[in-house]
């Protein structure tokens, strides 16, 4: 892969280096905070060799699998980014939904690599100690496991650090703050019995050491008051003031107020959880681990890792998220590897087997872009498999010991030296996951020619259905009333390009799109823009009202058909308003394509001005 043309490539797409405010990476994908994410060509990104899927949320997110790591160090080569990514510059408005998100992962994500190594390392000593390999009371033991220890016990520390960086503020002033409440002496101060008191207040007897939330809401309150003193205080004493005056306002207040809120937070935060599990219990786990593959698809599953990581540091286990992100990722490897042995496609095969091996070792993007969203057979696959592993995982109660995404090399992180058999049920929830999803990937799947839809949602493909299709000659009327274009006039060059498929557009005059045949709904877009159709003989047809209209997310257009629903030609399937759409600034030029060219060419194409129910053009059968 050539990895400078891909970075190239990639900052020219979103906007430039200039349109960049913060830039990061984590296992599979490159994380961009923008300026404008208006400037993202979203289509050529998805269409750019190397890049395995595009998300847009809080962050831009572009996954690009087992290389990110080589593509991040080309994009810090050849841009002037700061700091390593970190770029001073005001961000777009954002809702506060996605400030959240774009927030917690900016804040957590940092932290896996540490507290994974680490954890990894004890439940390996724990592994040793099992199998009588080391002795628990010898100094090799006591080194090792302390040092596996340490990421926790300082984790206040590790998010003291991602805090400030995040919140923009001194970053060794924020760990030197966080830092006082792990101090032996203060820690021995609020011990005391009967509780020491300061300004007459009593102090909660609280050891702050793998606590994360009180660390947070001291950054927090320390990002506010050095910014206030920075603006207030003379420059020349300002070095040494601000930290004084953050340190004299931040510690006491966190002493007394925010330290005590940081630590019911965790607990909180992991009673709901142990709630929500004693109320449906080792159920849901399983439809948890069902979900997880639309999670990581649109980098929802970050939202979990304040829980995990809490819960871990705070009990030193985790029975919820890790066990189901284990029957996630092995369900994922065992559909690949079936759809390495059935697909007959060269490049289907190769990429089956890499994200294979990848999924095997926990990273799951890879398999979730290259091949689980592109075909809902495998989807199922991974959902059934990844499901009745999270059933059995929940229902034997396994508990992780690490906080790092599960997988064949990390599987010592399930290994509990005063219950042998967590690690057992653990194999075997490994083991159902890979097997249920192999076997019904080698049932279920086969060879199909799959054509990625303007939103990235691989669902124009021919519906189940009882009738049997006849592959033959059909002719298409027109849905739309209005002007006939050619495709490569589009001023889209994914659709001038036909990247998608050949056909024509339209340039509505009516804001009403009805169907151009018999057939069946096989896709309507999130965002009602498009519409897939699967005609009685096989066509299958995207139409796609308007040019980057993805960014209205529904607004002006009113569906009229369900997904799967049969159609007959001239039957309504979308309403839109034009004026409103037009205002908006959005062009109305409608593709209407035939996206499985290998199978239909298109001939007698109309020109000029049309209406519908009119022939717009022939999709001939074309021979084999």
């Amino acid at each position: 892969m050539d990895y400078r043309n891909l970075a190239t490539q990639i900052l020219e797409y979103i906007g430039g280096e200039n349109n960049v405010s913060h830039f990061e990476h984590c296992s599979t994908r490159l994380r961009f905070t923008l300026k404008d994410s208006n400037k993202v060509k979203v289509e050529e990104l998805k269409q750019t060799k190397g890049v395995l899927g595009v998300v847009m949320a809080a962050q831009c997110q572009i996954i690009i699998g087992n290389n990110v790591v080589e593509v991040y160090d080309e994009i810090l080569k050849i841009a002037s980014f700061n700091h390593k990514g970190s770029v001073e510059a005001p961000k777009q408005d954002q809702k506060l939904g996605a400030k959240i998100m774009d927030f917690v992962i900016g804040v957590f994500q940092p932290l896996v690599p540490a507290i994974a190594g680490a954890g990894v390392l004890k439940s390996i000593i724990s592994l040793f100690v099992l199998f009588g390999l080391l002795d628990n009371t010898s100094v090799a033991y006591t080194v090792f496991n302390n040092i596996g220890d340490a990421a926790l016990y300082f984790i206040p520390l590790l998010v003291a650090n991602s805090a400030a960086k995040k919140l923009k503020c001194n970053q060794m002033v924020a760990i030197a703050a966080v830092g006082t409440l792990l101090l032996p002496n203060i820690t021995t101060l609020l011990a005391t019995e009967g509780g020491a008191k300061l300004f007459g207040i009593t102090l909660e007897s609280i050891a702050y050491a793998y606590q994360i939330f009180p660390a947070l809401l001291t950054v927090f309150l320390l990002a506010f008051v050095e910014k206030l003193f920075n603006k207030i205080t003379p420059k020349p004493i300002r070095i040494f003031f601000v930290p004084m005056m953050c340190y004299v306002i931040v510690l006491p207040c966190t002493l007394l107020f925010l330290g005590p809120l940081g630590y019911n937070i965790g607990t909180l935060l992991t009673t709901i959880i142990l709630t929500i599990y004693a109320k449906v219990g080792f159920i849901g786990i399983g439809l948890f681990a069902m979900l997880l593959p639309l999670c990581v698809a649109t980098g929802m599953h970050k939202a979990f890792l304040p829980y995990a990581i809490s819960t871990y540091s705070e009990t030193g286990k985790e029975f919820v998220y890790m066990p189901a992100s284990l029957a996630h990722n092995i369900a994922e490897s065992g559909a690949c590897f079936a759809v390495a042995i059935k697909s007959k496609d060269t490049e289907t095969r190769s990429t089956a087997v890499s994200a294979g091996i990848s999924a095997l070792f926990g990273i799951t993007e890879p398999a979730l872009y290259g091949l689980t969203l592109q075909n809902k057979k495998i989807l199922g696959s991974v959902m059934v498999g990844a499901g009745i592993s999270g059933l059995f995982l929940g229902l034997f109660a396994v508990e992780a010991f690490v906080v790092v995404g599960p997988g064949l090399a990390s599987m010592s992180m399930f290994v509990n030296p005063d219950n042998n058999m967590n690690f057992i049920y653990a194999v075997i929830g490994f083991v159902a996951a890979f097997a249920v999803s192999f076997i019904a990937a080698m049932i279920l799947y086969k060879d199909e020619t799959v054509e990625a839809s303007i939103d990235n949602k691989i669902a124009t493909n021919a519906l189940n259905t009882n009738n049997k299709i006849v592959e033959e000659d059909v002719t298409l009327e027109s849905p739309l009333t209005g002007k006939i274009i050619k495709m490569e006039d589009v001023n889209d060059s994914v659709f001038a390009g036909k990247i998608l498929g050949d056909g024509v557009a339209i340039i509505p005059s009516e804001g009403v799109l009805k169907s151009p045949g018999n057939g069946k709904v096989s896709m309507i877009a999130d965002t009602k823009h498009s519409i897939g159709l699967t005609l009685d003989n096989g066509t299958e047809v995207l139409i796609h009202i308007g040019l980057d209209t993805v960014k209205l997310d529904g607004k002006y257009y009113d569906v009229k058909v369900s997904n799967g629903q049969t159609v007959k030609t001239g039957d309504n399937l979308i309403e839109f308003d034009i004026n409103n759409i037009k205002s908006e600034g959005y062009e109305l030029t409608t593709p209407v394509i035939v996206v499985n060219g290998d199978k239909y060419g298109i001939e007698n194409t109309k020109t000029g001005s049309v209406k519908t129910g009119e022939i717009l053009f022939d999709a001939i059968k074309m021979e084999a």
